[in-house]
């Protein structure tokens, strides 16, 4: 029996209060929808479907702002805009950061983005990002960004590294 576990797990189904009739349920249980125009309604705002959302924006003026080879943090675009915390700019770049410098936007700890990695990684050679060679027990050999070098405060040293 390759490919099944030995204790199947009975899957819980959506009910009412009661317990007795199915509930349908928004989306697939189990997974969280994609937040984006499509699970608006068809009323909602149509004058604005294809405008972005006013946080949303904002971020990616920000992420425009970092200069090439440098970096900040989810969390520093979070700061730097007074509003939000690092998961909110996190989800802006996942659903609408493909047409900004998305790969200067990064973790805290330097990783590269998962599932993005080479992509990631030639933007930084191309820029000369400074990198942390990877250690032999890192996941695939892939180096880490260099935040103390990297890190970009938002302020006037916009050209070149520290």
């Amino acid at each position: 029996m390759r490919g099944r576990t030995v204790c199947p797990k009975p899957r819980s189904r959506a009910r009412n209060a009661r317990g007795r009739e199915r509930v349908a349920l928004s989306v697939g249980y189990g997974r969280m929808g994609r937040m984006s125009q499509e699970n608006l309604p068809d009323d909602a705002h149509p004058e604005y479907a294809d405008a972005l959302p006013e946080y949303a924006e904002r971020v990616l003026e920000v992420t425009e702002l970092i200069p090439p080879g440098r970096v900040m943090t989810y969390g520093d675009v979070a700061e730097w805009l007074g509003e939000g915390g690092p998961r909110q700019v996190g989800r802006v770049m996942a659903l609408y950061g493909g047409a900004v410098p998305w790969w200067r936007v990064v973790r805290a700890d330097g990783a590269l983005l998962p599932g993005h990695e080479l992509a990631a990684l030639g933007h930084y050679r191309a820029e000369s990002t400074p990198l942390k060679e990877a250690s032999r027990a890192a996941e695939g050999h892939l180096p880490r960004l260099d935040m103390k070098r990297a890190r970009w405060d938002g302020g006037e040293r916009a050209e070149g590294h520290t």
